[in-house]
């Protein structure tokens, strides 16, 4: 009774202080405010600050650290480990800051903290702007810029994260500041790979491109064919234009059965891409093709639906320099042994100009070509209880791909209990990120929805 007490005081003292709405335990909108991505995930934090403003957030981070309550920033709320929702503790919720404001001539968006990526696409596209995204429109902006932000236009324009220009956010002691290269530029360095561990960041501007013309589908694969799909791709994409980008892997059939699947998306002019994803299309024989002229929300929204929210997810990652042949099986039989039809594999292929950045140039701690693979265990919640099993066979497979895997992981999908990866995650940058964690948030205020190594002060 004492701590239901205590914590209706906080939300009252902090109502006081903000423009937005406090909302705690004992109010009725608490469930469905409590609600994201991953329906399996059952944290249960003491209140959510839904900000409206910049001030908002000062005051919401000012109340938690005066209280001593633990604090986490949800912004599309898409973090598979559910980091966004701190338990007993004060979640800043952006999801009412979504504004996004488009520079045409400069092709430049500002967008808030809490913008999604279909927000931004949306704005983007009457100006026949495009941004570097991720594959699904319900996540958030920050934290996939943040973190990284593989996605279609990564061999043409990077990561999203290489396209950040500056920000505005607020640090541990409630300090509203704005970096770039220009002011504070080690934080913006920090920014850009080392995720929310610096501060909540309130809004950023990010670098458009002009598209004006895009060719994107699916071609699905029969699963007698997905040795020779896997080895031709590679083939076939190592020797394409950077304007190709997209997804292959491994999902679920009509027959419920596991099939390959090509997800290309050309950017560049029409005749040319034509060619290349036909050569796409002769690697086997297609069961399936959905492919031809479609507008960039339309190809992220294709995604999105497979992406369901409420669902149960698990997730690994591994990143491999190659597709050699034991990769290649191990990713067969990954597919072979799916605990849910809603389980997949997905490979990313970090190529072109996210690979001309240098490493020093941000905290982003692999820059070399290789294949991000994410692999996704997802079911509907039953009352089997069979979470274990599906969890599982995630772990295995990444288990099975670690041998042949680069050191450490992309920061955005691992766990918080893969301390290895985690550990090994930024390669040469660890050490500057370290410092600059101690300068910025010594209290470690910010736990993130990524983890950096911490290298505690002496």
């Amino acid at each position: 009774m004492n701590a239901i007490r205590s914590e209706l005081a906080v939300a009252r003292g902090l109502q006081s202080a903000m423009r937005g709405k406090v909302v705690w335990r004992g109010n009725q909108a608490y469930a469905v405010i409590r609600q994201i991505w991953n329906g399996a995930v059952q944290h249960q934090p003491a209140l959510f600050a839904v900000c409206e403003t910049p001030a908002d957030v000062q005051a919401a981070v000012r109340s938690a650290r005066a209280h001593g309550l633990p604090l986490s920033v949800r912004g599309g709320g898409h973090d598979w480990a559910g980091r966004a929702l701190c338990h007993n503790g004060v979640v800043i919720d952006l999801s009412q800051m979504r504004r996004v404001d488009v520079d045409s001539k400069a092709s430049v968006a500002t967008i808030q903290g809490g913008t999604k990526a279909e927000d931004l696409i949306s704005a983007a596209a009457p100006h026949g702007l495009v941004a570097a995204t991720g594959n699904c429109g319900t996540v958030g902006m920050v934290g996939l810029t943040l973190g990284g932000g593989y996605g279609p236009l990564t061999p043409r324009s990077g990561l999203a994260l290489d396209n950040l220009l500056g920000a505005e956010l607020v640090l541990a002691d409630g300090r509203l500041i704005n970096c770039d290269t220009h002011e504070n530029p080690d934080l913006f360095w920090a920014l850009r790979g080392g995720g929310g561990n610096f501060g909540v960041v309130t809004s950023m501007r990010v670098r458009l491109h002009p598209v004006r013309e895009m060719l994107a589908g699916m071609i699905l694969f029969p699963w007698s064919e997905a040795d020779s799909i896997f080895s031709g791709y590679t083939s076939v994409v190592a020797q394409a234009p950077n304007e190709l980008g997209g997804l292959s892997g491994v999902v679920t059939g009509p027959d419920g059965g596991p099939m390959m699947f090509l997800a290309p998306m050309w950017s560049g002019e029409r005749n040319q891409g034509e060619a290349v994803i036909a050569e796409l299309r002769r690697l086997g024989t297609p069961a399936f093709e959905q492919l031809g002229p479609m507008a960039y929300g339309d190809l992220i929204n294709m995604f999105a639906a497979h992406s369901v929210s409420g669902r149960h997810y698990a997730i690994q990652t591994r990143s491999l320099r190659e597709l050699s042949a034991e990769i290649v099986r191990s990713l067969i039989a990954a597919g072979e042994t799916k605990t849910s039809p809603y389980s997949a594999i997905i490979l990313h292929h970090f190529r072109g100009a996210a690979t001309r950045v240098p490493v020093k140039e941000t905290s982003f701690g692999l820059r070399e070509e290789h294949f991000m693979v994410e692999i996704i265990a997802a079911w509907e919640p039953s009352s089997d209880d069979d979470d274990l099993i599906h969890q599982q066979w995630a772990r295995t497979v990444s288990e099975n791909l670690a041998l042949h895997a680069l050191p450490g992981g992309y920061p955005n999908m691992l766990g918080p209990e893969e301390h290895e990866q985690n550990a090994r995650a930024y390669g040469s940058n660890t050490a500057r990120l370290q410092e600059l964690k101690l300068i910025f948030d010594p209290e470690e205020i910010f736990t993130s929805a990524i983890s950096i190594p911490v290298q505690k002060a002496a």
